[in-house]
């Protein structure tokens, strides 16, 4: 299989089918797979899907599909490369289906993508008309959806509710899975937010060490003069699960002294944002 696209449906994608003895091969435009994410963890992403197997190609394009044959596909790419294979799996995004709605006949406002213009209560141009989840555009992720209802129903039951996108956990269920949420590190620089790095690798954790899951790390973005924590990535096992806690200290404002300060139950997964707490502020308990 030949995946077009190596996003997070394309390395998701991957993830299933490389176990099932499928030979995949990844095609990626950008200069890394997963472009929106960490780079160190796009890396890292990369870097477990080729000791599976997994070809890779960046910087390359699809231009063609030459040929559509029973027994395989011909497609040619912006290298010049012709390639023959059994299928390919475009997994290069979605977007909002909007189309045959009506929302011309609404007035609606729209963007230029289909996406339904909502302001912080969700609300539409026309009063009192209210529009959630993926037709919104933004965070196309059920979770986000589910609170965007909440937000919508209850501005529309008359209580003033506005939506926070500031703390949302984006979850790739990969293998290994990957974690994010707030700021990573370079998009802390561009808004010129003076932010470190603390990392914490599962090779050091004892529970990942005892499951045979040492691969991958997690790391927190700190403000420099605060402490406050502003972001958190994770590559490694039960990230999607790790995440939220970094997410409840965003949310919150919460220091990395503080994190820090509370105390975790050894030997469990948790202990890493502990420990990446600590090594912030120069304490790490497992690290030299």
């Amino acid at each position: 299989i030949h995946n077009i696209g190596a996003r997070v449906i394309g390395c998701e994608l991957a993830s299933i089918f490389n176990p099932l003895g499928t030979k995949i091969t990844m095609v990626e435009m950008m200069d890394q797979i997963l472009p929106t994410e960490d780079k160190r963890v796009a890396q890292a992403m990369q870097q477990a899907l080729q000791k599976r197997g997994i070809s890779i190609f960046t910087k390359t394009k699809l231009e063609k599909l030459i040929e559509c044959r029973e027994d395989g596909i011909t497609a040619r790419f912006d290298n010049g490369e012709e390639v023959t294979t059994e299928k390919i799996l475009i997994s290069v995004g979605r977007e909002a289906n909007t189309k045959g709605l009506g929302l011309e006949n609404l007035s609606l406002r729209v963007d230029g993508k289909g996406n339904i213009i909502v302001n912080e209560k969700m609300e539409t141009n026309l009063e009192g008309i209210y529009a959630i989840g993926d037709v919104v555009g933004g965070y196309l992720l059920a979770h986000v959806a589910f609170e965007e209802g909440i937000v919508a129903a209850e501005n529309a039951l008359g209580i003033d509710s506005k939506i926070d996108y500031t703390s949302v956990p984006n979850c790739i269920f990969t293998s290994p899975q990957i974690g994010g949420v707030g700021l990573t590190l370079d998009k802390a620089k561009e808004e010129e937010i003076e932010a470190k790095l603390a990392r914490f690798p599962f090779a050091a954790s004892g529970k990942a060490q005892a499951a045979g899951e040492k691969d991958g790390f997690l790391q927190l973005i700190v403000e420099e003069d605060s402490g406050r924590i502003l972001g958190g990535q994770i590559i490694g096992p039960h990230a999607a699960d790790l995440i939220h806690e970094i997410a409840l200290a965003i949310r919150w404002g919460l220091t990395t002294e503080q994190v820090a300060s509370t105390i975790h139950a050894h030997p469990t997964l948790s202990e890493a944002i502990m420990e990446a707490a600590k090594k912030a502020e120069g304490k790490p308990i497992h690290l030299i």
